[in-house]
């Protein structure tokens, strides 16, 4: 029996660290759209919002909180849910994600003045003025948008009635 070679998904090669991103940026197609946040447990909210993100511009970056950056945000000791490379692989699939990459900080601030995106855009909790990297992308001439959920998903809500059903079966 012959050993077939099966090569890596396309979208693989969407996945790009924050130091290879920065040589490519010239060349990505503009408007550039930013995005950010933990995309732990992939859910109809966060697709509809990667798509609404997307139709804004050209291009969509998305920005992950490595592990240790999910893990400083208090949402619980067995958070993330995924690693990073499985959070990282499973939104790059998605066909409104042009690129995944990432950052370790509390926040992306650093990452968005780097890239200077021409949208930055956050979900319907988060006021415009309170997005990181606003103030500096509107001196810029960028936009700032807060997309409304449509959706009243969550991870933590999904994790939550996971833990429910169990609890319960085992009799607690």
């Amino acid at each position: 029996m012959s050993t077939f070679h099966y090569p890596l998904p396309d979208f693989e090669q969407k996945i790009i660290a924050p130091e290879q991103l920065m040589t490519q940026l010239t060349q990505l197609p503009r408007p550039l759209v930013f995005t950010n946040g933990c995309f732990d447990i992939l859910h109809r909210g966060h697709v509809t919002y990667l798509a609404q993100a997307r139709a804004l511009g050209a291009c969509l970056i998305l920005a992950l909180n490595t592990d240790s950056s999910v893990k400083r945000q208090g949402k619980g000791d067995d958070r993330p849910i995924n690693s990073l490379a499985n959070r990282a692989a499973v939104v790059a699939a998605l066909k409104d994600v042009d690129f995944v990459t990432w950052f370790d900080d509390d926040t992306p601030a650093q990452l968005i003045e780097d890239i200077q995106p021409d949208i930055l855009v956050k979900g319907g909790d988060w006021l415009p003025e309170n997005i990181v990297g606003a103030k500096e992308t509107l001196s810029r001439g960028g936009q700032v948008h807060s997309i409304p959920f449509l959706h009243q998903t969550s991870t933590t809500q999904t994790l939550h009635k996971i833990r429910a059903s169990l609890a319960q079966k085992n009799g607690n």
